[in-house]
C-alpha cells in the first residue's frame, strides 16, 4: 500500500499509529534513478539487519500553475511514484518492514522535514536529471546543509569484505554523537574502524603565510604557532582516546586502529578515505567556528562533495 500526501509538514498522528515500533527508523528517499537503487543496495548493506523498519518515499514536483488538471496530475503522479516505490521495494529483504509514501512538493524541503522524526535519513548523491560532472545533485546539497538528523550519503560499496570505516573526530558533541549513531545503526560485525583526527595548521590561522616555511625547527619550536601546535596534538591524543572509549562495547567484532595528522582537515580526510578504501565516512558537523573546535563543521559538506565512499553526517545537537 502507498500512502499519498500532497502537503507533508510531519507525519500525522494516524500514521503513526498504524506503524510497527521498530528499534531503528530510516527515510529512504528515492527518485528512480540509478545512484537512488545503488543508495539503497548500500544501506541495506552497511545497517544492521534486525529490528529496522524503512519509510520509501518518493517526492514528485508541484503541478506548475498552468497545470488545468490538477486532479488528473495527482493520479498520474501516484501511478508513477507506486511504480518506483515497488521498485525500491523489491530491492529491501523481504524480513524487513517498509512503508511506502509518495509526497508533491519540493522534494529537498519535504525530505528535510522529516529528518528529525527518523534514526536516519539516507539519500544518493544525485537525482534523475543531475549533470554527471557534479559530486552532488540539489536535493542532495540541501538535505545536508538542512538536515536536523543524521544523514547517510550512500554510494555504490565497492568491496565485498566487512565493513571498512573512517571516523574523523575533533572532540565536539557533534563528533561524539556520530561515534554513537555509527556504533548503534551500522552492522560492524567484522569491521575495520580508523579513528582519524586532525590537528588544524596553527600558522595559516596567525597569519604566518610563507614566512612559516624559513622558520628553523628550534623557532618553530618557541613560536606562539609551535606552543599552539604542542597543544593540539596533545589534545588529539585525548580525543582519540575518548572515541576508543566510546567504540568500547564494539571491541569484540570490530578491529580499531588511530591516526593523527595535521594540515587541513578535509583534505587529509579525504587524502586518507582514499588511500585506504574505506566504505564509510563517518563525520560530525558542528557550528562552532574557534580554533579548537572548528575541526568538522566547515568541512562535512566539502566531504560529502568528494569522497568516493558513503558518507554520514551527524549534526551537533540543538
Amino acid at each position: 500500500m502507498v500512502m499519498f500526501l500532497q502537503v507533508l509538514p510531519r507525519f500525522d498522528q494516524a500514521w503513526h499509529a498504524t506503524c510497527p515500533q521498530n528499534d531503528m527508523r530510516v527515510l529512504f528517499a528515492t527518485d528512480g534513478s540509478k545512484e537512488a537503487a545503488a543508495a539503497l543496495r548500500t544501506s541495506i548493506r552497511l545497517l544492521n539487519a534486525s529490528d529496522r523498519q524503512i519509510d520509501l518515499l518518493c517526492v514528485a514536483p508541484k503541478p506548475s500553475s498552468a497545470q488545468r488538471h490538477p486532479e488528473q496530475y495527482k493520479r498520474r503522479i501516484l501511478r508513477e511514484s507506486t511504480q518506483i516505490l515497488e521498485r525500491a521495494r523489491g530491492l529491501v529483504p523481504p524480513e524487513t518492514a517498509v512503508n511506502m509514501r509518495c509526497a508533491i512538493g519540493s522534494p529537498a524541503a519535504v525530505i528535510v522535514q522529516q529528518t528529525d522524526e527518523y534514526d536516519l535519513t539516507v539519500i544518493g548523491p544525485k537525482g534523475t536529471g543531475a549533470k554527471t560532472d557534479n559530486a552532488l545533485g540539489p536535493v542532495a546539497s540541501r538535505v545536508i546543509e538542512h538536515a536536523r538528523g543524521p544523514v547517510l550519503v550512500a554510494r555504490e560499496v565497492q568491496s565485498e569484505g566487512g565493513l571498512r570505516a573512517l571516523i574523523a573526530v575533533d572532540g565536539s558533541d557533534a563528533s561524539c554523537r556520530a561515534i554513537e549513531t555509527f556504533r548503534s545503526l551500522f552492522d560492524s560485525t567484522g569491521a575495520e574502524v580508523c579513528l582519524m583526527h586532525v590537528a588544524e595548521t596553527p600558522w595559516i590561522h596567525l597569519g604566518l603565510g610563507d614566512d612559516w616555511e624559513s622558520y628553523d625547527d628550534d623557532e618553530k619550536d618557541r613560536s606562539e604557532a609551535g606552543t599552539l601546535e604542542t597543544e593540539l596534538v596533545r589534545e588529539g591524543d585525548l580525543i582519540i582516546e575518548h572515541a576508543r572509549e566510546l567504540l568500547r562495547p564494539l571491541e569484540v567484532q570490530v578491529s580499531v586502529t588511530t591516526r593523527m595528522e595535521e594540515g587541513n582537515p578535509a583534505d587529509q580526510i579525504l587524502s586518507e578515505a582514499d588511500r585506504g578504501q574505506y566504505d564509510l565516512v563517518v563525520l560530525g558537523a558542528t557550528g562552532r567556528r574557534d580554533l579548537k573546535h572548528s575541526m568538522l563543521g566547515s568541512v562535512s559538506t566539502k566531504i560529502a562533495w568528494n569522497a568516493s565512499a558513503s558518507v554520514l553526517i551527524v549534526r551537533e545537537p540543538d
